[in-house]
């Protein structure tokens, strides 16, 4: 540290050799700023002085300090320039985690030494959430929804599918997967849904809604469905895996997810999270839909993934009007999907015909498949007895699918 009596003389020739105009206030404000900075490099911590820095740091989203909210532990060891502790989280799946711990770390050395030795250990209130088998262990089928294209009303066979196999008796789930075009609150007239959480085995899970008999999750119950969401991958993925694993599903004899259209991070997401039973693929007879329908099989068939195909559904097969049920007219092409399904090999699970009621009933919130009287409540309850046969001829063939454990590629 330096002392006035050695900055004094080498200071006052300074001056003396540049004519500078310095006063003895602002030469002793210089000292006293140097012997602060030289104390501040060799101090020893305490914890006072530790906690004063980590007070800098706040909690992302929430406008407080990790001291004030109480997160850091009462476990505090200093030994001279040493010091550890530790950071409690809610959960153990906080997206905040690592950067508060980094942020935590960069406080200290900036605001109690430079040269201080930072050992941040954390730690959860909440059980962590469990792993496979666990993570779903009331739930026998899983079975996912998809298109490689959007606009075919995959969302739309999906909810109707989830109701027919309730009104068949079935215990049901419907995931809505689509993070950033939720469509299953507007179709079952639950915008105005909030789901609530429980405490269950220490760990606070999301009780799904229930309509027509089936539980229900969507991230549109969470969000305002009038603003874009606006996520990046991970995030989204984030917000799924917690729909799937942070939720109380309980038993179930099918989980069915309405997966966004394409091939995404989010379908990734899926088969990285929970092992699907089976994929059902849903067109229209045109061919610039099946194009992006056989994406969608092989997105499903390749050796890493390898999550059988139960068959494809043919929507928009025909318009028929109600008044006149045995005309038909092929607005979209002829038995396109029925045509990909006999090249691909695979089951034509469903023809659905498009009928002036059932746009009626998804976007009043009641599906076709509560009406069994119409013709497609008819074509959705012959489309759910199909895939309990389906599901149940390849549990009976196949081995239960596996997680993929997909690595990371390099640059």
């Amino acid at each position: 540290m330096v002392s006035d009596a050695q900055a004094l003389p080498k200071v006052s020739a300074y001056i003396l050799k540049h004519n500078t105009n310095f006063s003895p206030i602002h030469l002793h404000k210089s000292i006293f700023i140097a012997n602060f900075a030289a104390k501040k490099n060799t101090m020893e911590l305490y914890p006072q002085l530790i906690l004063d820095a980590l007070a800098t740091v706040r909690y992302p989203g929430t406008g407080k300090n990790i001291v004030e909210m109480k997160m850091v532990d009462d476990d505090m060891r200093i030994a001279g320039l040493s010091v550890s502790f530790t950071l409690i989280f809610d959960k153990p799946t906080d997206p905040f985690m690592k950067s508060v711990v980094k942020a935590a770390e960069a406080a200290i050395h900036a605001y109690a030494s430079k040269d201080a030795e930072v050992e941040i250990k954390t730690r959860a209130l909440q059980a962590p959430r469990p792993d496979l088998p666990d993570l779903l262990p009331g739930v026998k089928n899983i079975i996912a929804v998809s298109s490689g294209k959007g606009g075919v009303g995959k969302s739309t066979v999906a909810v109707n599918l989830a109701v027919a196999l309730a009104r068949m008796g079935m215990k049901v789930g419907l995931l809505d997967c689509d993070i950033f075009g939720p469509s299953v609150p507007k179709m079952l007239q639950m915008e105005d849904a909030r789901p609530y959480s429980e405490n269950i085995d220490g760990r606070d899970l999301i009780v799904p809604e229930e309509k027509y008999g089936v539980k229900v999750l969507s991230i549109g119950f969470f969000v305002n469905p009038d603003q874009g969401i606006m996520w990046r991958g991970g995030m989204a993925s984030n917000a799924l895996k917690q729909l799937i694993g942070d939720a109380n599903w309980g038993d179930l004899d099918y989980f069915i997810l309405d997966t966004p259209p394409g091939t995404s991070d989010i379908h990734l997401t899926l088969v990285q999270t929970i092992p699907i039973t089976g994929a059902v693929i849903v067109s229209t007879p045109q061919q610039v839909a099946l194009a992006d329908a056989r994406k969608g099989i092989d997105m499903y068939k390749q050796e890493k993934i390898n999550v059988p195909i139960l068959g494809l559904v043919e929507n928009m097969a025909w318009f028929t009007p109600a008044q006149h049920p045995e005309e038909r007219y092929f607005l979209f092409g002829k038995e396109g999907v029925k045509e990909l399904a006999e090249q691909m090999k695979l089951p034509l699970l469903a023809q659905i015909p498009v009928v002036q009621d059932i746009c009626e009933s998804g976007d009043n919130g009641i599906p076709a498949a509560t009406n069994p009287a119409s013709i497609t409540g008819q074509a959705f309850l012959q489309l759910a007895a199909k895939i309990v046969t389906e599901t149940d001829k390849r549990r009976a063939t196949l081995p239960p699918t596996q997680i993929v454990g997909l690595k990371k590629q390099a640059d």
